[in-house]
């Protein structure tokens, strides 16, 4: 799915969880709601909830189960989401561990929170970065080394300082965004951890601990550290150190599934409208993502880090991995070692969210209260990423005042920042060398400024969000608890910008000139709508010439520079009619990168050529109609073929279209 499809969905959903909390709230209430009946007795009305010193409800297993109840079912519905696993933890103890919707829509099988598996995705980096702090902790490790120390082949450096752990654990190590082998289904081509970390080794695009940039690849890099230094399997490593202590027994890292998963394990879809199921994900970056596990095994680790540790790790480094390490872009959440800040206004929260192609999960641990919620959605509708963002959020705000706060105040600043940051940004979670770069371009977005001076973001949704300056620089989301932020270089200008929840790894800058959607943009629409023109006139031009019975008195060399360049035209939209369809394939699926894919990928890039044959056919054609005495709009016309050809040019350079490989 693309970022644009999704943003578009997001917004939608985001609407429609408003209503949400209401269905909740009339079971608590006692609100008039049918009452089922069994053959000796009918069912009391649910009970008025307890309150807390706050005046909110105290969270508590039958109040939190009656709220979930109220909630999950309808989010689903409305989200086209098949199914879901909820749990909470609170005071070392698994306060509920829930199943909502089916695991298998064909033989109607539920979801259930102690039995079904799930696929985390993301959220398995945590286990990773456990295990590598355990490593520090027996002194295997150490923080601050070179990465290189500790592996048999090497991560060049196009700078002068060196990739470390904490590098990998803060998501600075300056990767480049790769995507390829990033989900498999085939078992054939699965690959060990090793083999795919020496095969794909991305580029670095940013010195290791400035800029943070997510990477799956890190994660897997540091995972296979691990393997290293304890003589194991990542996989063996895993179960022996972190599954064993904790009696996860319904966990693994292992890859394909083993046997006796299969039956429990939930199906992924599209959407939950749609009953056929996707094929089993395998992730060769395996630590960055392969676990399965059940709602009830992922409280259990949830307690654990709670409770300082736990039985994984001794309270100095439970505080450590909690202790917020980048101050990049303050006072935004910011990355831990491994968990990120996730702040619902001043209740303090780490976690890691996950998506695979089919299941999107968030965990989220409140550290000040002892209380853990995770969840894992079993279907990729745009909606189940608003869906699990608002469970959470109105779960915390549910149960905690510092949940909620009020509105700030406009700063009398507020136009003169706004303006300063206005302009068009691109992710540093992106790919430099490769075709991908055209992700990059595409996901440029601008900000803006209204007459009050609050910000608009417009990015790729049909709704653009609202922000208002409530501090220096910071602005907060109308309408929600997210914050933006814009931090300054020494000469005061905007070094980068970012927002919630993407702070902790992802910033914003402006790009160069030459690569700003803001100039390129209407320049592109302006070429490609000139060319099209050209060519849909070429058949008119024939068709008029032949109904009145015109005759050409252009020479033979006019006439053939004439067709000529349109053909080379024709050529060039052809060659961005083939790069269409290979970022269709990219948006349709992503574990079918490879094969069939290759070869229109190369096709394409041997393409370029034709974008050099039709810069030298309009240049000849410009020569040809300036030497024969033609008429001053076909001069005219003839530079114009130039430049519309140009902008094509420029834009498939920076967008890494001339760049010819497999690897991305």
């Amino acid at each position: 799915m693309t970022y644009r499809k999704f943003m578009r969905g997001a917004m939608v959903a985001a609407m429609l969880c408003l209503g949400l909390p209401f269905m909740a709230q009339a079971q608590l209430e006692g609100l008039e709601i049918p009452a089922e009946e069994t053959e000796t007795e009918t069912m009391p009305a649910p009970l008025e909830p307890q309150l807390n010193e706050d005046g909110l409800p105290l969270l508590t297993k039958v109040d939190v189960d009656a709220w979930l109840d109220g909630y999950m079912p309808y989010a689903l519905e409305t989200g086209e989401i098949a199914g879901a696993v909820v749990s909470v933890v609170k005071d070392g103890e698994i306060l509920t561990s829930r199943g909502f919707g089916f695991a298998d829509l064909e033989t109607r099988r539920p979801m259930d929170g102690e039995d079904t598996m799930v696929r985390p995705g993301s959220v398995s980096k945590l286990f990773t970065w456990t295990a590598v702090m355990q490593q520090v902790e027996q002194g295997n490790l150490d923080l601050d080394e070179d990465i290189n120390t500790y592996i048999d082949f090497e991560i060049e450096s196009p700078f002068d300082e060196p990739i470390t752990l904490r590098h990998l654990l803060t998501h600075t190590a300056g990767f480049e965004e790769v995507v390829r082998n990033l989900i498999i289904t085939n078992p054939e081509q699965l690959i060990s951890i090793e083999e795919y970390l020496k095969t794909y080794i991305p580029p670095r695009i940013f010195a290791p601990g400035t800029t943070p940039a997510y990477s799956n690849y890190a994660t897997a890099l540091a995972g296979h550290i691990v393997a290293e230094v304890s003589a194991m399997s990542f996989e063996d490593y895993i179960e022996a150190n972190i599954f064993a202590p904790l009696n996860m027994n319904s966990s693994t890292f292992v890859q394909p599934l083993p046997t006796k998963f299969e039956d429990r394990m939930s199906k992924g879809y599209a959407t939950g409208a749609d009953p056929k199921a996707g094929e089993y994900e395998l992730v060769p970056a395996g630590p960055a993502g392969s676990l399965v596990s059940t709602a009830s095994d992922m409280a259990k680790f949830m307690i654990a880090h709670l409770e300082e540790g736990g039985p994984l790790l001794e309270p100095d480094t439970s505080e450590q991995i909690m202790t917020p390490q980048m101050d990049i872009t303050p006072p935004l959440n910011q990355m831990s070692l491994g968990f990120y800040q996730q702040d619902f206004n001043n209740l303090r929260s780490r976690g890691h969210g996950g998506d695979t192609m089919f299941f999107h999960s968030d965990l989220y641990l409140l550290i000040d209260e002892d209380v853990g919620l995770f969840i894992s959605m079993n279907s990729s509708s745009p909606m189940a990423g608003v869906l699990r963002g608002e469970l959470a959020n109105k779960f915390a705000k549910r149960y905690f005042a510092d949940a909620t706060i009020d509105f700030e105040p406009r700063l009398d600043t507020a136009k003169e920042h706004a303006a300063q940051v206005s302009g068009v940004y691109e992710s540093s979670r992106s790919s430099k060398t490769t075709f991908l770069a055209l992700v990059r371009y595409l996901g440029q977005f601008p900000v803006t400024a209204d007459a009050n001076g609050d910000l608009i973001l417009h990015t790729l949704s049909p709704n653009p969000s609202r922000w208002r300056e409530v501090e220096p620089y910071v602005w907060r989301r109308v309408g929600g608890h997210e914050r933006f932020a814009a931090k300054l270089d020494e000469d005061g200008d905007v070094s980068h910008v970012t927002f919630e929840p993407v702070s902790p790894f992802t910033i914003y800058m402006k790009p160069p000139w030459y690569r700003s959607s803001a100039l390129l943009n209407p320049l592109l629409y302006t070429g490609l709508g000139l060319l099209l023109l050209t060519l849909i006139m070429w058949p008119v031009r024939a068709i008029v010439r032949r109904r009145f019975g015109y005759k050409s008195e252009a020479e033979r060399r006019e006439r053939r520079s004439y067709h000529l360049v349109r053909i080379g035209t024709l050529l060039l939209f052809g060659v961005l009619g083939l790069w269409m369809m290979i970022l269709g394939s990219l948006e349709a699926d992503l574990t079918s990168l490879s094969g069939s894919f290759d070869i229109k990928l190369l096709m394409a890039q041997l393409g370029q050529v034709f974008f050099y044959i039709a810069l030298a056919l309009t240049i000849w054609n410009a020569f040809v109609v300036w030497s024969s005495g033609q008429s001053w709009f076909a001069k005219l016309w003839s530079i114009v073929l130039i430049l519309s050809t140009l902008v094509i040019i420029w834009f498939a350079y920076i967008s890494g279209l001339l760049h010819i490989g497999t690897s991305f």
